[in-house]
């Protein structure tokens, strides 16, 4: 078969689509042909190997994958030959074929087309776990997302509001990317580069301040949340794109109340993969009602993999970028 392969640390231009060996099937695996896949920025943070999960070149890159099932080990139950499903494969996703552990393969309609299905794993599963089982929102809370154009941030926007969330405020970069975020349905959206984003939200919310916080930057934009979460606010840190260290003193929040937690959709598949099943259960549910969608902005066939991170990459991209495999 084949698979698009990091073949060095580097820029785009390592990836490479080459004959790669066709995975092995294990007692507790799925096969599945791969229909589409998506691209996302811990993809880029692998190439570069800055990625936790990563493991060095030669290998193929990728987390989630949409496709169809066929063959299953012989421990194996509920999924058979010519389901549907979608998957966080074992060895990377941006390949014609992959095999993932049965824990995480969830079915999925025919109806649903394949671009969404492969889009909405990471950041639709991440987001629910973001904002329901780390950040415990309730009905009527506030909520503060930045990278509010991106695929995570789209889709948390909209995940949030089903959840109840009364008030929505995103942060962008680029005045350009304010109308993604809006459409997705959030209901200020600050751009951190031109004012400062925690005195937007206090005037926004008359210095009360927000009740949840979703952030995957890091460094000061960490640093700077804290001053507008609320008391009994929850600070939920899910990433370290600006590459920076961010300090919190602990004289911050007991006598507030507020509180900081880290979540990595990563570990979890690893150590606790049957934590996610109730997030696939809810998005997938909501995806097929229509309730919730996968800001979908650019398409690229697999073999192309090296163009899509490098629009990735350019900081103009938005919403999610998707892989087809197929024609």
């Amino acid at each position: 078969m084949h698979a698009v392969v990091v073949t060095a640390w580097g820029g785009p231009e390592v990836l490479q689509w080459m004959d790669w060996p066709e995975p092995a099937v294990g007692p507790d695996d799925v096969l599945i042909r791969v229909q589409t896949t998506s691209v996302n920025f811990a993809d880029v943070k692998a190439r570069y190997g800055q990625y936790h999960g990563a493991g060095k070149p030669p290998f193929v890159p990728g987390l989630d994958v949409a496709g169809v099932v066929e063959a299953v080990g012989e421990q194996v139950e509920g999924v058979a030959p010519g389901m549907r499903v979608v998957a966080f494969p074992r060895g990377g996703s941006y390949a014609e074929r992959v095999v993932a552990p049965k824990e995480l393969v969830y079915p999925i309609p025919d109806a649903l087309d394949w671009a969404p299905a492969a889009g909405i794993p990471t950041v639709g599963f991440t987001a629910y776990q973001l904002l329901a089982t780390v950040a415990r929102i309730t009905p009527g809370e506030s909520v503060l997302i930045h990278s509010a154009a991106g695929g995570v941030g789209t889709t948390a926007i909209q995940i949030a509001r089903l959840l109840g969330a009364r008030f929505i405020i995103g942060t962008v970069g680029d005045d350009a990317k304010r109308p993604v975020a809006e459409e997705a349905g959030a209901d200020l959206v600050v751009n951190y580069r031109q004012t400062s984003f925690s005195e937007a939200v206090k005037a926004a919310t008359d210095g009360h301040g927000v009740d949840v916080i979703l952030d995957a930057v890091g460094g000061p934009v960490a640093e700077e949340s804290l001053t507008c979460l609320a008391p009994f606010g929850r600070l939920v840190h899910f990433g370290d794109a600006s590459g920076e260290v961010g300090r919190i003193r602990v004289s911050d929040l007991h006598a507030s109340c507020r509180a900081v937690l880290g979540y990595s959709l990563g570990t979890a598949r690893r150590a606790r993969p049957a934590s996610i099943r109730p997030a696939a259960d809810h998005v997938l549910q909501w995806l097929q009602e229509g309730r919730l969608r996968v800001m979908i902005t650019r398409e690229y066939p697999l073999p192309e993999a090296a163009a899509a991170h490098q629009w990735m990459e350019s900081r103009q991209s938005v919403g999610k970028i998707i892989l087809r495999a197929t024609p």
